[in-house]
């Protein structure tokens, strides 16, 4: 059962980063997937319920904070639903050291993009997934730097704890 703990999470956070490089959309479907396998999986994880608060409490926070850039403009609702859910399982302990490497890789993810776009832009075979909506919207899929804060970080969770 401990496999279950450590390839769930990182095998649907990296479908998110396909389907957002793919698309620009990161589904409600696969965030409520997120939320329901921490719900189920979050008993038999060893967490206490002080835990399991906090981490409810840092999704939460997560979720406002993103609403608030959503409401902004700055982020996708999508990105925002899916980074609270991705900050619930990887607790509140990590939620600083999340946020600061989501947003370091989201900033580096942009500059690559901007970069990128004006190199690929005479090239339209070379135009594809969030490349081809960047050139168009100037839309950054942040679900990829998400994802890559989310992995560096699950290693140090309670998750990677009960593989031994």
């Amino acid at each position: 059962m401990h496999y279950v703990f450590i390839v769930v999470f990182p095998a649907l956070v990296a479908y998110a980063a396909a389907t957002d490089f793919l698309t620009m959309t990161i589904s409600n479907r696969l965030s409520l997937a997120l939320l329901v396998g921490f719900l189920l999986l979050a008993p038999f994880s060893g967490m206490t319920l002080a835990a399991f608060g906090w981490s409810l409490a840092g999704g939460g926070l997560v979720l406002a904070v993103g609403f608030g850039c959503f409401a902004a403009g700055w982020v996708g609702g999508g990105d925002v639903k899916f980074a609270a859910v991705v900050a619930l399982w990887l607790g509140w302990d990590h939620l600083l050291e999340y946020a600061v490497l989501f947003s370091l890789y989201g900033g580096l993810l942009t500059l690559a993009a901007l970069s990128l776009s004006k190199l690929i832009e005479p090239l339209p075979i070379l135009q594809v997934g969030f490349l081809n909506r960047f050139n168009q919207h100037r839309h950054v899929p942040y679900g990829i730097a998400l994802t890559v804060a989310a992995l560096q970080v699950f290693p140090a969770t309670v998750w990677m704890k009960l593989a031994g």
